[in-house]
């Protein structure tokens, strides 16, 4: 490995944060890909940069353009091959050479790791291995050698595990280069498009999805994160964390008033919801409970079949009614919600900032790291020395699209 001094390479690393690309030139980026297929994360990221933000090959666009891809599995619905011909990017045999363009030094001003789909293998906690974390340490391996470092947007969890998704950050942190991460659902269109209030005190916080624990827990976390990150003093991190399932997951509700009261309005922000009883209807229901460093207690709530929505509801301190809002996805393409997603990802290419920390992220990577070790455990809650040092403040602003789409589907923003 080429040998760098330290003060060059932060030096070098901080004048190449805003990206190597001349002033007022789009931002070349690279695409480090699992899995490109029809509606994968790729398709539906990917696709807003070549084909524009409603897919269809029209304005509007992202500013910034794929210069490179690599992707590491080709199912026999790959679209990156095609896609590849078509808008005439080059697909490289490496993540290394996808960064370089095939030379021996970084090449572009901003990175994707978009690690979602694929066929890997799942774990004893029913975590789908993907390989985000490896993907990382061979981007960060390039900016080691090549003495500079570009912003990164890491798609979903930082990674399965909590301690691979906590290096990540450090990585980031050591590297001096801007990271952003996580889920479509907080900058979603909300309904209505409010936001909690900043700085006001939260006591309770309840957050309601839907399917599965490891693939869907980790955006109904997201949803509770993105809301509850706002109250007075910041995010203080979480003490503790539990799992329950089936009746014990309906225990909880009836055993504890402020869970009752905010399921009830959070249920209520549903556009999804299906008539009839709930415990009828959610056959596997599920619930993380977390406890905050600082008293917050929240839950978040996974029970397909009775909704197919994003609905959270806080108790506000000195507040009558609860604050609630429906974090809504757009069901078919072009998937407005992850354009939503695109244009906060836009930000941090063109300014050097991420809009919001990525220490959201690492929270509600580890998060549901513990709540799915909990599971296997006898549903024990765990306490999370680990995850009460992850303390950070979110801006006042909100990244949420205020819009949602037309009958034709299309944005309206």
């Amino acid at each position: 490995m080429l040998a760098i001094d330290r003060r060059a390479f932060l030096a070098s690393s901080a004048s190449g944060v805003l990206g190597a690309a001349q002033p007022g030139s789009p931002k070349r980026i690279a695409a480090i890909i699992t899995e490109y297929r029809p509606l994968s994360h790729a398709d539906v990221i990917i696709g807003k940069y070549l084909e524009g933000y409603n897919q269809d090959d029209r304005p509007p666009y992202p500013r910034s353009k794929i210069v490179s891809m690599f992707t590491e599995q080709v199912p026999k619905t790959d679209l990156s091959r095609d896609r590849a011909r078509k808008y005439n990017v080059p697909i490289f045999r490496t993540a290394m050479e996808a960064l370089t363009l095939g030379g021996d030094r970084l090449a572009v001003d901003g990175v994707l790791l978009i690690g979602e789909h694929g066929d890997y293998p799942m774990n004893d906690k029913e975590q789908k291995l993907y390989p985000r974390f490896e993907m990382f340490l061979k981007i960060a391996d390039v900016f080691r050698q090549s003495g500079r470092a570009v912003p990164v947007f890491n798609d979903k969890h930082l990674s399965w595990s909590w301690r691979q998704a906590r290096r990540m950050v450090e990585i980031s942190r050591e590297l001096r280069f801007p990271m952003l991460a996580g889920s479509s659902v907080p900058v979603a269109w909300r309904v209505p498009a409010v936001d909690a209030p900043y700085g006001a005190p939260q006591k309770h916080a309840v957050a309601i999805s839907y399917s599965g624990l490891d693939i869907y827990g980790f955006h109904v976390l997201e949803a509770l994160q993105c809301i509850v990150e706002r109250r007075k003093g910041g995010e203080t991190g979480v003490r503790a964390v539990q799992c329950l399932e089936n009746q014990d997951c309906w225990n909880f509700i009836e055993g504890n008033a402020w869970v009752k009261r905010l399921f009830s309005a959070a249920l209520a922000r549903s556009d999804t919801r299906k008539s009839g009883d709930p415990k009828l209807l959610a056959k596997t229901p599920a619930v993380f409970v977390v406890d905050y460093a600082d008293g917050l207690q929240a839950a978040a709530f996974l029970l397909t079949g009775l909704v197919e929505d994003f609905t959270v509801a806080v108790e506000l301190g000195g507040a009558s009614e609860p604050f609630s809002t429906l974090m809504k996805l757009q069901a078919g393409r072009p998937h407005h919600h992850f354009g939503c997603l695109v244009r906060n990802i836009e930000t941090m290419f063109e300014t050097g900032q991420p809009p919001y920390p990525v220490e959201r992220t690492l929270l509600t990577s580890g998060i549901l790291d513990f709540a799915l070790e909990s599971r296997i455990r006898g549903y024990r809650k765990l306490d999370t020395p680990d995850l009460a040092r992850v303390r950070y403040h979110t801006p006042d602003a909100s990244h949420f699209c205020a819009k949602g789409w037309g009958p034709d589907g299309k944005r309206l923003d």
